[in-house]
């Protein structure tokens, strides 16, 4: 399943957002070279692997990813990516340039305002990390959506009024935002998501 819509046209440019039904390391970019692309993950804030999605894009990218994490300066003992923030990396064996590493919240339900402003910022500090690092196309999995308890269809809105945000910026390099859903429940509550934006639907290879 792929959903192609329109995020922003300029008379020289467009961005344009993706949802699938997949694997995340699996992913390659549809308008871009592959050497311009990057996979985020759903990280923990050590960078060393886990479970989830993080665990699988671990053992798709090999030893060459756990090695590059490791050489991410820690903030504090044990920490190299703080919850809300983002950290890029080669990307081992996967078939893109980077890792955008990022840590989400785990939803606090007595605190909801405060998990929303932290998964916010998870995507917007990859995304300007992607811009930074002149990325042309980057795919996200359902951030916090999975033992992080995140209810999945207002982490939807976050990510879709995040994208949507950050490709009418104009600090963007980024040609295509995918956002590969592991489930069905992951991929309806992002469509549902895309509806309440009005953007416009296109065609894509």
């Amino acid at each position: 399943m792929l959903r192609a819509y329109v995020l922003a046209q300029s008379n020289s440019s467009s961005v344009r957002l993706t949802l699938e039904r997949g694997d995340l390391t699996k992913w390659a970019p549809r308008l871009v070279t592959a050497n311009s692309a990057a996979i985020a993950n759903a990280a923990n804030e050590r960078m060393l692997g886990g479970g989830g999605v993080d665990g699988a894009i671990h053992r798709a990218a090999g030893q060459a990813l756990l090695e590059a994490c490791r050489n991410v300066p820690e903030t504090r003992p044990g920490i190299r990516c703080p919850t809300g923030e983002a950290r890029i990396t080669s990307a081992g064996n996967l078939g893109v340039a980077n890792v955008i590493h990022t840590v989400g919240p785990i939803y606090d339900a007595a605190n909801p305002s405060e998990s929303k402003a932290l998964l916010t910022r998870a995507y917007a500090n990859s995304l300007a990390v992607a811009a930074e690092n002149q990325i042309s196309a980057v795919a996200f999995p359902a951030i916090s959506c999975g033992v992080f308890g995140y209810p999945i269809p207002d982490a939807a809105h976050v990510a879709v009024e995040q994208a949507v945000m950050h490709a009418t910026s104009e600090t963007t390099t980024l040609k295509e935002i995918a956002f590969v859903l592991f489930d069905n429940t992951c991929y309806d509550a992002w469509v549902d998501a895309v509806r309440t934006q009005n953007l416009e639907s296109v065609e894509i290879a």
